[in-house]
């Protein structure tokens, strides 16, 4: 990325937890890192913080190995404790403009939000260039985005995030006339065909032509991502670990080099470097 420009901001968000956020946003930035940019990351879940444990783990094992684990400029965001809301979120835009400014000079910036609605979530979202929503493959989660009809499953309306995002893309056009490229990735997939995927894809495909989202598939449902939040080590670091591949592994590192290519991120090396 040429100097001078801002960073490109990459949030992962949807309100309900358990999506898999923080594990893609660890594998985006390692992606980014191990291409040679330079990357500032933030998490403003940082109560619960997985992001920011995530980036320790991987601290600690450098520091214990001296393997080579490249690491982003990492900040957390608390919220704030005050009583007034006012205040308390004069408070938080001041400690994330904070984060924005110490992190201006990098290529990438990745924030990671909660599983819920707050001022923090919702200030990250305006900033977002690209917003990535995970989404297990489940009716339930699916309710996040959309209401449907039981029976017929049509489409009623938009559902609470997706009516969150929508202002968010108006706050960001107000701001400074840019977009957000909202991408929602269809994560934990099953290996197996079932009536239950296929609704769900007929589902997401109508709802992304009406209210504005690309949709691309994410990793399958694998133990080895809880087994790699431990060591802080992600899929592209097998090589630097020492660690033996699996077919689990070469299955899931397939999905993330089709997943870096899909998201469009802009930068010359596309293809992510998984070898």
């Amino acid at each position: 990325m040429a100097t001078g420009q801002k960073p490109y901001i990459i949030v992962l968000g949807n309100e309900k937890g358990g999506t898999g956020k923080s594990t893609v946003a660890m594998h985006i930035i390692v992606n980014l890192l191990r291409n040679g940019h330079s990357v500032g990351s933030i998490d403003v879940d940082a109560r619960q913080g997985t992001l920011s444990r995530y980036v320790e783990n991987r601290r600690i094992r450098r520091e214990k190995t001296e393997e080579n684990l490249p690491l982003p400029d990492h900040t957390p965001i608390f919220r704030s404790n005050l009583e007034s809301v006012p205040a308390a979120e004069a408070e938080e835009m001041a400690a994330f403009g904070e984060a924005l400014g110490r992190l201006s000079s990098y290529d990438f910036i990745v924030i990671d939000t909660p599983g819920s609605d707050t001022y923090l979530s919702r200030l990250a979202h305006s900033y977002a260039d690209s917003l990535i929503t995970p989404l297990n493959d489940s009716f339930i989660d699916l309710d996040m985005l959309v209401r449907v009809n039981a029976d017929s499953l049509d489409i009623l309306r938009p559902s609470t995030y997706s009516e969150m995002v929508w202002d968010q893309k108006k706050h960001r056009a107000m701001r400074d006339n840019g977009s957000i490229d909202w991408i929602v990735l269809r994560n934990r997939l099953s290996s197996i065909n079932s009536r239950n995927k296929e609704e769900m894809e007929r589902v997401l495909a109508a709802l992304a032509k009406r209210i504005g989202f690309r949709l691309v598939a994410g990793f399958g449902e694998r133990v080895i991502f809880r087994e790699l939040f431990l060591n802080g080590l992600t899929l592209l670091d097998m090589k630097e670990s020492n660690t033996a591949l699996t077919l689990s592994h070469v299955a899931a590192k397939q999905e993330l080099a089709s997943l870096m290519a899909m998201v469009q991120l802009p930068y010359n090396a596309l293809k992510a470097r998984v070898a």
